[in-house]
């Protein structure tokens, strides 16, 4: 149940809008449509505190000064980058009015004028586990108003992100000249058309910036005039994604053309399904879950289709392109999530974060700062692209397959993905040696290493990222014997791969120390690179066929994004994990398959065993014990 409150007090109480509506029941009206269940005015501070004392969901609060469009309130409430939201404005600040410093979209510093960026809008949501710091800070700013009561929750450490206006109108006001000025700039703006507009991402990559999001809102608005939900048209993208990877496969200038095209069409679909949650403000965990997985499932599958297209014209290593080009994309993905915490945490720590400003990180972080506020400018452009996002990966698939053929779209997103990874690797490396912020020390770090049994008993060794990477190089020596080995007719010998494990377990010593150096938020990705080259290395040397190998991989890689995503999404980890074995308990399990002549017999039993575990996680995460808590039933298991 949500509760709105409005603090009625100051002097903006008593006004009246030209209808002779108290502004105070304006607002109150303006929070029941945007779906507030109850709404309540308090005349003072230590009302308000009383009733958020009784409250058991989410709180909306605001002042009696706020005029702005009713969708403004609706998107404030309905925000999903955060439990506890505060709106955020470019108005310069008036008498009283808090200042707000805001930084990736959090809100590092309240009252600040220095590094002042907006103005506290006069009203947030407050998420439940906050609720009891909201009613503290009502309490100790007793006789003050909604500015002294936001600059003291943001004084009690509570994370609070910024909701910038856009398009839409937000002003507040202290007498009735601002009152019709602020009326008269909400009814010149056009409510629907503007939220229409928002529904596309503020930044965007290039590719969809200029070929998709320039026609999508157009998809999206007669999606919502028929009734489709976001979750439909997610499904419908990955449709469109399997159909592709078939035409692909199968060959032929005209399959590959109409791949390419299906290719396109799909992802212009996943722009929408996200542009349709933000249009009719259907956001839920489930929903935003579900649309990071469906992404890298199409693409992998397209990548399969690609492999499989690939062989079937001739080349004998399709199937090791498209193996080579999913590993690679997923150690990306785990850097890119890992960086993004490490950045966030950087943000609620500026001070931690300044360092040796004449230092090269500090110089890279200025001057990516300078970039990334140009906006549309060429360096702007550069800078968005050289980075290889999923829009230009899926452009450069569909149209190199469709031009020459699947080798070549595999051989070019593999070209790419190296390079950015090589320059985004470097960059990030040396932005964060400068940042010096830990962020596996805030998180389950057994949990997003993927520890099993093993790695949880083992020694504390120190160096956690040192000992991974040594993993990882040691699975990447035996990916390069087994290759030359079978490619000159032999076989490999009995113990190179116990050895080959015992190198990669290497990794597991340092699971129980401290994850608190510069660059320890790239241990999960050294985890992902060692299993999934060690995998790779077992299957060459056992001589399993190369699509089943990929299964396997494929079947790990949407375990891990299951993982990354929850964190996104700040979920509890799955139900299921501790069935997963952990990295090293796969690992061994491949060994002793490796040994005992049954690669493939291994990797199949254990791929489906995993995917089984998976689909079972999933149920139980989004539809059993969501059902159990809405039926009033929370016993344990």
């Amino acid at each position: 149940m949500t509760l709105a409150i409005v603090l009625a007090a100051g002097p903006a109480a008593g006004l009246t809008t030209d209808g002779g509506e108290r502004l105070v029941d304006r607002i109150a009206g303006q929070w029941r449509r945007a779906g507030a269940d109850e709404v309540r005015v308090a005349a003072d501070l230590s009302e308000l505190a009383d009733l958020v004392a009784a409250a058991t969901g989410p709180v909306l609060v605001s002042g009696a000064d706020l005029v702005a469009h009713t969708a403004v309130l609706k998107h404030l409430a309905t925000s999903p980058v955060g439990p506890t939201v505060a709106l955020v404005l470019t108005d310069p600040p008036a008498a009283g009015q808090a200042t707000v410093r805001e930084e990736r979209g959090q809100v590092v510093a309240v009252d600040d004028p220095e590094g002042a960026t907006g103005v506290f809008g006069g009203a947030m949501r407050v998420g439940p586990a906050d609720l009891p710091a909201l009613a503290a800070a009502a309490r100790t700013a007793a006789g003050g108003g909604v500015d002294r009561l936001f600059a003291d929750l943001a004084g009690c450490g509570t994370l609070t992100f910024a909701h910038r206006v856009r398009l839409l109108v937000a002003h507040r006001v202290g007498d009735a000249a601002e009152l019709a000025a602020a009326q008269a700039a909400v009814a010149a703006v056009d409510e629907d058309r503007a939220e229409l507009k928002l529904s596309v991402k503020e930044r965007d990559d290039f590719f969809t910036t200029f070929f998709v999001s320039t026609w999508s809102p157009y998809v999206t608005k007669a999606a919502a005039r028929i009734g489709l939900d976001p979750t439909a048209v997610t499904m419908i993208s990955v449709a469109f994604a399997v159909a592709a990877a078939v035409l692909f496969g199968v060959g032929g200038r005209l399959a590959l053309v109409a791949g390419g095209v299906l290719l396109y069409l799909g992802f212009v679909l996943d722009c929408v399904d996200g542009q349709l949650a933000r249009y009719t403000r259907h956001f839920s965990a489930w929903g935003g879950w579900l649309d990071t997985m469906a992404d890298r499932a199409k693409e992998y599958v397209v990548y399969a289709g690609l492999g499989y297209g690939a062989t079937h014209a001739g080349f004998r290593y399709g199937w090791a392109l498209a193996i080579a080009a999913m590993t690679l994309q997923t150690v990306r993905h785990m850097t890119d999530t890992w960086y993004g915490v490490l950045h966030d945490e950087a943000a609620r720590r500026p001070r931690a974060a300044t360092g040796d400003a004449g230092g090269i990180g500090g110089k890279l972080n200025a001057a990516s700062t300078k970039v990334q506020a140009d906006t549309g400018s060429v360096s702007y452009w550069l800078k968005r692209t050289v980075v290889f996002p999923i829009g230009e990966r899926w452009a450069l698939m569909a149209v190199a397959a469709a031009l020459f053929g699947p080798l070549v779209a595999l051989c070019a997103v593999l070209v790419w993905g190296v390079l950015a990874f090589a320059y985004t690797g470097a960059l990030r490396t040396l932005r964060a040696r400068w940042m010096r912020v830990p962020v596996l020390t805030t998180v389950d770090t057994g949990l997003h290493r993927d520890d099993g049994p093993l790695a949880r008993t083992l020694p504390a060794a120190r160096q956690p990222l040192a000992l991974a990477v040594l993993g990882a190089l040691g699975a990447a020596a035996l990916l390069v014997v087994a290759l030359r080995v079978v490619h000159a007719g032999g076989d490999l010998r009995g113990w190179v791969v116990p050895v080959g494990l015992l190198v990669l377990l290497g990794g597991a010593l340092g699971a129980r120390a401290a994850h608190d150096g510069p660059l320890d938020w790239l241990v999960p990705a050294a985890l992902r690179a060692g299993e999934y080259l060690f995998a790779i290395a077992v299957g060459v040397a056992g001589r399993v066929p190369p699509w089943l190998i990929f299964g396997y991989v494929f079947v790990l890689t949407l375990h891990h994004y299951d993982l990354t995503a929850r964190l996104e999404k700040r979920q509890a980890a799955p139900p299921l994990h501790a069935a997963t074995l952990g990295w090293e308990g796969r690992s061994a399990l491949l060994t002793i398959g490796s040994i005992a002549g049954i690669a493939s017999i291994a990797l199949a039993t254990l791929g489906t065993y995993l995917l089984v575990v998976f689909v079972a996680s999933v149920v139980l995460a989004w539809v059993v014990l969501p059902a159990r808590v809405r039926g009033g039933d929370r016993s344990p298991g």
